[in-house]
């Protein structure tokens, strides 16, 4: 039964390398590799000790906390329909313990690697249907060319890509110069394809990755990164701002919905306005607990009729598209530190670390998330959700206090 256990943790390592590639490719893929991932666990069948090699990690706890909270809060939803739903679509962050039970230190490398070929692909496929050398597909324009994700998620993914090789070329010396050379081609390719794509969330994303990078090449010197963080700020977003349309346009209409806000509230800008302030009169006569998992879309409605603001946009009654606001709203304040604690748990965990690659990783992801879902629920959509599982899968596990388990079981 051991050799089997032992086959089974060798199969779902290599089925993460899987799970890495086709997370940006299909949902189906991912979600595939992902399904067998578990099928082979639950034929494993060795909870206990799963149980034991997981129960000191602060954010595994954290985890379970905040799936937690989706489940208790249903005893106050007054729609247990779309509660239940609700709390479906999260359950996913069950997959953060389940995957980390197989994730392998030797195999980092191959997780991170297949993500990043992927990405390649789906960047070189952008390319080709930007400059015609290739056929539309899927939702791809000529103006905004991404085949297989919308501009929502791929330029997160993209940010988190060229995090990755930035982390490469700047901080892991013992690659090759040709790998190096290598993989800031790529940075630079990317940071093009960031640009000529019209996801606003993920270019501030991309910004920010920058500053996080400065901040931790020179972790001793602030003002000397704040100083060059300014820099680069300004000369990217200026060249990018003067050579790409898109993100001039899409700079120009964010502006001009802000600053006119009344006469553009069901614009991409003025639609997450009208939802968090029709979400705020919710969360005013709710603070503490909410109105519950699954009660957001009909108190969502109610007070866009209280304040005169009756939007028609589906997406938005059903989701503010700003992740504090739908956890505000459901679980009040309560669910607000519960969700902020699990960030908290891996930003712990990272500055505790002993590895460079933790320090520096477990720190970017949970920052680089906390910006982004002030623009959308990304914990909530599938795809940018299931990237920060998987990523958090294989940084924040402990892969001493489980080698020290497992040697002391096998005695």
């Amino acid at each position: 039964m051991q050799k089997i256990r032992n086959s089974i943790d060798n199969i779902n390592s290599y089925l993460l390398i899987l799970v890495a590639f086709f997370l940006p490719l299909t949902v189906f893929g991912g979600n595939l590799f992902a399904v067998l991932i578990f099928l082979l666990w639950i034929i494993k069948a060795d909870f206990k000790s799963d149980f034991h090699r997981l129960k000191n990690n602060k954010l595994i706890i954290a985890v379970f906390l905040y799936l937690l909270l989706y489940v208790i809060a249903l005893l106050w939803t007054a729609d247990m329909e779309s509660g239940l739903y609700t709390l479906r679509k999260q359950l996913k962050f069950l997959f953060i313990p389940i995957f980390m039970l197989f994730v392998k230190r030797e195999h980092v490398k191959y997780y991170i690697l297949a993500f990043l070929a992927s990405m390649s692909l789906s960047e070189i496929w952008s390319y080709g249907i930007f400059f015609e050398l290739l056929p539309l597909y899927g939702g791809a324009t000529l103006v905004d060319p991404i085949p297989l994700m919308s501009h929502i998620t791929y330029n997160p993914f993209l940010a988190i890509a060229i995090y990755f090789l930035s982390y490469y070329v700047l901080f892991d010396h013992s690659i090759s110069k040709l790998k190096k050379f290598t993989y800031g081609f790529f940075i630079i390719t990317m940071s093009i394809n960031m640009f000529i794509t019209g996801g606003r969330a993920g270019q501030v994303m991309y910004f920010a990755m920058l500053v996080v990078l400065i901040f931790q090449y020179f972790p001793k010197n602030a003002f000397k990164a704040s100083l060059i963080s300014l820099l680069v700020l300004v000369i990217t977003s200026s060249t990018f701002y003067l050579n790409s349309k898109i993100f001039s346009d899409r700079v120009d209409s964010a502006v001009t919905e802000l600053s006119d806000y009344k006469n553009h509230t069901h614009s991409s800008t003025g639609l997450r306005i009208s939802s968090a302030i029709n979400s705020w009169s919710i969360i005013k006569e709710n603070p503490v607990i909410g109105v519950g998992t699954g009660d957001y879309k009909n108190e969502f409605i109610k007070a866009s009729i209280k304040n005169n603001l009756k939007l028609e946009n589906t997406l938005v009654i059903h989701n503010p598209h700003n992740m504090y606001v739908l956890i505000l709203v459901q679980f009040g304040f309560v669910g607000l530190l519960t969700m902020l604690y699990m960030f908290y748990a891996q930003i712990k965990i990272a500055r505790h670390s002993n590895e460079k690659f933790v320090r520096k990783i477990g720190v970017a992801l949970p920052l680089l998330y906390l910006l982004i879902m002030l623009s959308d629920s990304y914990l909530m959509a599938h795809m940018t959700g299931l990237l920060f599982i998987f990523i958090s899968s294989f940084v924040y596990k402990d892969y001493e206090a489980d080698k020290q388990y497992r040697l002391k079981t096998t005695r």
